[in-house]
C-alpha cells in the first residue's frame, strides 16, 4: 500500500517507521517546509493519506484530500466543530474517511470500559466524576480528543451529565475535565468516581507513541479499497 503523510512530526515518524515495517511504502511526507508539494498531482500517487497536523489545518487538509478522493484516516485534534461538513463532503463524493481521537487498540478498548461504567454510575449521583488527562507540553490542544470523546460517552450514557467543561467544577451536570502538560508524558486519561465513602477509577496510561502509529496504520489498512466514513470500533470490530 502507498501511504502519503501529511504532518510529519512525530507521530508521523513513528507512523512512517511502523507502515515500513509492515511491508507499505510511503510516497509523500508533507510538512510545514514543503507544503508546495501538497497538490492532487503528488497525492494521486498514494492509496491512502494519513492525516496527523494540528488544529490549524487540519481541516483544510482533510477536505482538500477528500474532495481529491483520496482515501484520508485522520487523527488531528481541535477541529471537530467542522466534522458534519467532512462527514457531508465525504458521503457526497462517495469517499472514504476515518477519524479518531486516539487510534491505540488500548485506548479503544477504555472507551468501552468506559462507556459500561458510566452506564452504571449513571444511578449513583452520590458520586461525583472528574477526569484527568496529561500530555506532553507540546500538545497544542486542551482538553485532548480522547478525553472529549470520555466526557461525550459519559454523558450519552448519563442524562444528568449536559456538558464538559475544562477545568474543576462542583455542579453535578457537567463533566469537569482537568488538562495537565507534563513531559514527556505521551498521554494519560483518568475516569474518577468519587464519594464519601469510596472512589472507583479506570486509567489508560501510554508509555510511548507506538500504539497510536500501530492504530493509525491499521486504519489506514482498513479503509483502502474502502467506500464511507468510518471509526476505530469498525477497524476492531467492537
Amino acid at each position: 500500500m502507498r501511504i502519503a503523510l501529511i504532518g510529519y512530526g512525530k507521530m508521523g515518524k513513528a507512523i512512517e517507521a511502523i507502515a515500513i515495517a509492515k511491508g507499505h511504502e510511503i510516497v509523500l511526507k508533507i510538512n510545514d517546509s514543503n507544503l508546495g508539494d501538497f497538490t492532487k498531482g503528488n497525492l494521486d500517487q498514494a492509496d491512502v493519506a494519513i492525516e496527523f497536523t494540528g488544529p490549524h489545518s487540519a481541516y483544510g487538509n482533510i477536505h482538500q484530500l477528500i474532495s481529491w478522493g483520496i482515501p484520508t484516516v485522520s487523527g488531528s485534534t481541535g477541529w471537530l466543530d467542522q466534522l458534519e461538513t467532512i462527514t457531508a463532503l465525504n458521503h457526497s463524493t462517495d469517499g472514504s474517511f476515518l477519524y479518531a481521537s486516539n487510534f491505540s487498540i488500548g485506548v479503544n478498548l477504555f472507551f468501552e470500559m468506559n462507556k459500561k461504567l458510566a452506564s452504571l454510575m449513571a444511578v449513583h449521583p452520590e458520586y461525583r466524576l472528574e477526569m484527568t488527562e496529561i500530555h506532553h507540553t507540546e500538545k497544542r490542544d486542551a482538553p485532548s480528543g480522547t478525553a472529549i470523546s470520555l466526557a461525550e460517552q459519559v454523558m450519552d450514557a448519563n442524562a444528568g451529565k449536559k456538558q464538559w467543561v475544562n477545568e474543576p467544577s462542583g455542579d453535578h451536570s457537567l463533566v469537569p475535565i482537568i488538562s495537565k502538560r507534563i513531559d514527556p508524558a505521551p498521554g494519560t486519561h483518568s475516569v474518577l468516581y468519587t464519594s464519601e465513602i469510596d472512589d472507583i477509577e479506570i486509567i489508560h496510561t501510554a508509555h510511548n507513541r507506538q500504539g497510536f502509529a500501530s492504530g493509525a496504520v491499521l486504519a489506514a489498512e482498513f479503509i483502502h479499497n474502502r467506500k464511507g466514513h468510518f471509526h476505530m470500533k469498525d477497524v476492531l470490530g467492537f
